[in-house]
Order: C-alpha cells, then sequence, then structure tokens
C-alpha cells in the first residue's frame, strides 16, 4: 500500500523519541513535524537523516483507513494506547 498524498498523519499523531533534522530532541505526540512540508509531505524522505522509525513505519489498510482525518485519529489512539505508565 502507497501513503496517501496529502494525509500527513504519521507525522503528526505520533511522539518520535529520536532525532530529526529540526527537531534535535525529536517530537512529542500532536505535534506536526517541522519537516512536514504545506502540502503534508516530507521534506527528508528518502534521506538518510530520516528517523529509522519514520523509514520502518508502513502504511497499512487498517492505519490509513479512508482519509487522512480518519488515519490521524487511528493513529492518535495508538500513541494514547502505548504511552508508558
Amino acid at each position: 500500500m502507497k501513503c496517501r498524498a496529502g494525509c500527513g498523519a504519521c507525522c503528526i499523531a505520533p511522539s518520535i523519541s529520536s532525532a530529526i533534522p529540526g527537531m534535535p530532541q525529536g517530537k512529542p505526540a500532536g505535534v506536526r513535524c517541522v519537516q512536514l512540508n504545506d502540502a503534508n509531505a516530507c521534506r527528508i524522505f528518502g534521506q538518510p537523516g530520516r528517523p529509522a522509525v519514520c523509514s520502518q513505519l508502513m502504511p497499512s489498510a487498517e492505519m490509513c483507513g479512508t482519509s487522512a482525518p480518519a488515519a490521524l485519529a487511528w493513529l492518535t489512539r495508538l500513541e494514547l494506547a502505548t504511552q508508558p505508565g
């Protein structure tokens, strides 16, 4: 499955603990990554500076749902469900 153009949910909903160019401390959940452009595409896609967690996340029908808002909601629920106690 390919990413939905203009979605960006995976660059907003989850927290990322590793450094991202422009966000050396990573990013908290629900915060838009600085590498997400105005069209909701990753500026560093395929580049070596992209965090491994981003490269390893693969889109799926369950995660992406039928729309960008559905993907954002699903990923937000997953983020909340997997937060440390």
